[in-house]
Formats: C-alpha cells, sequence, structure tokens
C-alpha cells in the first residue's frame, strides 16, 4: 500500500518540476506527451523504496491523464531499473536526457543514487527532483536540483533560496540542552 505521505511527495514534486520547466522547454505540439524520466530501484536491496514511487507515479499520471493530461499533453512516464546499484544511475540518466528526451527528470531515490546522477544532469543543465537525497546539493551547489524533503536548519537543501541570508525572524531557534539534575 502507498501511504499519504509518499504520494504526497510526488505529487508536489511533480507540480514543481512541470512549473519549472515551463519556460525551458521547446514548444510541443499538444499530441506529443508529457515525457516524465526517472531511475527507480525495482529491483535489489532498495527495491520495494523504488515499487512504491513507481507505483505513485503511475497513479498520478493515471489521473492527469484522465483529466486532460498535464499542459493538454498526456504525461508518459519513461523510467528505468537502476537495481539499487549506484554505478548503473549515469548511464540511466544519460539515456533518459539524450535518447528518450524527456520533459521532467525526477529522482533517483536517495542520495547514494542521486550523487552519481548529478554530474550528469549538470552537465546537460537539467533540472531534477530527488526524492530522499537530504543535503547532496552542498557538495554540488547545483542551482537546478531540488529535494522533496528539506533537512531541518539546511540552507543548502537545494531548494529556489539555496544559500541566501534569511531575516532573523526566519532563522531556526536553536533549543538550550537542558542539563540534567542529579540527585545531592
Amino acid at each position: 500500500m502507498i501511504s499519504t505521505s509518499t504520494l504526497r511527495l510526488v505529487r508536489g514534486a511533480l507540480i514543481a518540476v512541470t512549473f519549472g520547466m515551463l519556460s525551458l522547454t521547446a514548444p510541443a505540439h499538444a499530441a506529443d506527451p508529457m515525457k516524465v524520466g526517472v531511475g527507480l530501484s525495482l529491483t535489489g536491496g532498495v527495491a520495494a523504496n523504488g515499487k512504491q514511487i513507481l507505483m505513485a507515479l503511475e497513479l498520478w499520471r493515471d489521473d492527469v491523464n484522465a483529466k486532460g493530461g498535464l499542459l493538454g499533453r498526456p504525461v508518459e512516464l519513461v523510467y528505468y531499473d537502476d537495481q539499487s546499484s549506484p554505478s548503473n544511475v549515469p548511464a540511466l540518466y544519460t539515456k533518459l536526457i539524450t535518447v528518450d528526451k524527456v520533459d521532467l527528470l525526477l529522482g533517483p531515490y536517495a542520495t547514494n543514487m542521486v550523487a552519481p546522477a548529478m554530474p550528469v544532469i549538470m552537465q546537460n543543465n537539467k533540472t531534477t527532483i530527488s526524492f530522499l537525497a537530504i543535503g547532496i546539493n552542498r557538495h554540488f551547489n547545483y542551482p537546478r536540483y531540488f529535494s522533496m524533503v528539506r533537512r531541518r536548519h539546511d540552507r543548502h537543501a537545494g531548494d529556489a533560496d539555496q544559500g541566501a541570508a534569511r531575516p532573523a525572524r526566519q532563522r531556526p531557534r536553536h533549543r538550550r540542552k537542558l542539563r540534567s539534575r542529579s540527585a545531592v
């Protein structure tokens, strides 16, 4: 069963990527499908997570297509199994970008899969939203990378205000540590 939080994460990511890519995509005919590309672990150690995300994406695709598509275009999912192996990820994202020519990129799933995908994504100047790679963008500092989950107090989580100073009222407040009182 797919959790509600997984569905919300996927739906939010797809909406954000769609609007972010509107100004970057070449004009397409209304009949051309909107290709959404993703690499997922469908076999191997984290296959259960990848299968859950794929099911959520398929539900989203079916729902959007039943309502007339995305921007008047039917949604087509293009996905590949990375076999839970980070070494497979760069080739899969290269294929999604250069061969399949997807309109939108999602994923990969977690930090150990996103790290090898980032050079390919960056070289092709693409925008992506990863599912759970918390804080990976601290190492790449790529402005077109977004993560669905943000680390608490992390201003480098790949959001639009990445690295921007926040007004004092928006800065996180750190709780003081309470000292334990020992019995006298």
